[in-house]
């Protein structure tokens, strides 16, 4: 599993008008892409680690100080345009397995404590954030 961690001021995700997620202060907006090879293990060890990594103002973490996150799913994460004009998606996993997974990333994040707001899968999402730093961070699991 890949995600782009975004330290924010605040993060919102918008479907056809609406407003699906949102989340205000300091928090962290999350971009998740999903491979073929993804586990529920590792959905819950990239929960954990979201949960716990210290990014935000004074080395804090979420858990620290009850920071909301906003969880938006991003296949594109596994994109890959090394070659020619046109980016391939090979590397990311079908909606029918992803999707079990970045809720399983969202429930993870729920039963250790985290208020999660999300996107919606597979849905044309307008997402605006106030970026905090500028900082913005990649993990894998």
């Amino acid at each position: 599993m890949r995600a782009v961690v975004q330290r924010v001021d605040g993060a919102s995700v918008v479907v056809a008008g609406e407003t699906v997620g949102e989340i205000t202060g300091e928090g962290l907006c999350v971009l998740v892409g999903v491979t073929h090879d993804d586990t529920p293990e590792k959905a819950a060890q990239l929960a954990r680690k979201l949960w716990s990594v210290r990014v935000l103002d004074g080395e804090k973490s979420c858990s620290d100080v009850n920071a909301p996150l906003l969880v938006i799913s991003q296949f594109t994460l596994y994109g890959d345009a090394r070659k020619g004009r046109r980016p391939t998606w090979n590397a990311a996993a079908p909606g029918p397995v992803a999707e079990p997974l970045v809720d399983e990333v969202v429930a993870q994040l729920r039963g250790l404590g985290a208020h999660v707001e999300t996107g919606r899968f597979g849905a044309k999402m307008s997402v605006s954030l106030t970026n905090n730093g500028p900082f913005t961070v990649l993990l894998d699991v």
